[in-house]
């Protein structure tokens, strides 16, 4: 009996040691990203319509919000009439000076009623709106916030021994905490060229005073499953 429970206690201890021995493999935590883009009034006026709603993905091209610009509207109705007139007249009474200030005049009020129309410069998803309709708003005024959502990217910070190991292009995979199990493609984007303290976000302080350089990791989210603010953990081979 003696020589069965020896070779036992001794396997069990062995193991035991190497648990304790063993180092677990270091995540890499990285807040999801995505490239935004802020759309704001270029005029005076109130809105007539705000076809944009927050989450709803959109096309380029695709209107997302109308200012009434009745001002502007007239403004473009009578340029438009005078450019016709002097048209006529360019043979006779009317200068080429005052026919292309006129010329001008018109093509100023196109494109300022242009700017009435708010359209989506790519293909996004809507992440805020703020205003509504028969809100005021005034040059520079932000009207809503788009992001592209098809490839979104997280910055992790690695140590400086760490860096000689990694190269643009390099294929990595991450995590989510939220859905275990599952693994997300990425490739290395962007390595900083100059070291940083640890962000103030990393729990420890020992880890916070840490001198590291941030590495920006690129992920293809063609399903949306990645969205802005969610935690990744990236693992790197």
């Amino acid at each position: 009996m003696k020589k069965i429970i020896i070779p036992v206690v001794v396997l069990a201890a062995a193991l035991g040691a190497w648990l304790l021995l063993r180092r677990p493999e270091f995540l890499y935590a990285g807040t999801v990203e995505a490239t935004e883009v802020d759309l704001s009034a270029r005029l005076s006026s109130t809105i007539a319509a705000f076809p944009a709603a927050e989450g709803r993905p959109v096309k380029a091209g695709e209107v997302l919000v109308r200012l009434s610009c009745e001002d502007f509207k007239l403004a473009a109705e009578l340029a438009d009439r005078d450019f016709t007139r002097a048209q006529k007249l360019r043979d006779g009474a009317m200068t080429e000076e005052s026919y292309d200030r006129l010329r001008y005049k018109r093509d100023d009020a196109r494109l300022r009623l242009d700017w009435c129309v708010v359209k989506a410069p790519m293909d996004a998803t809507v992440l805020a709106v703020y205003h509504e309709v028969e809100e005021s708003v005034s040059p520079g005024t932000k009207l809503l916030t788009l992001a592209d959502l098809g490839e979104v990217w997280a910055m992790v910070y690695v140590p400086q021994p760490l860096l000689a190991k990694l190269s643009l292009g390099m294929e990595v995979s991450a995590l989510l905490p939220e859905l275990p199990g599952r693994t997300f493609a990425g490739r290395i984007a962007h390595i900083r060229d100059e070291a940083e303290f640890t962000p103030k976000n990393v729990q420890t302080r020992q880890e916070r005073t840490r001198l590291v350089y941030g590495v920006k990791v690129a992920f293809p989210n063609a399903d949306r499953v990645l969205k802005p603010g969610m935690t990744l953990e990236v693992r790197l081979h």
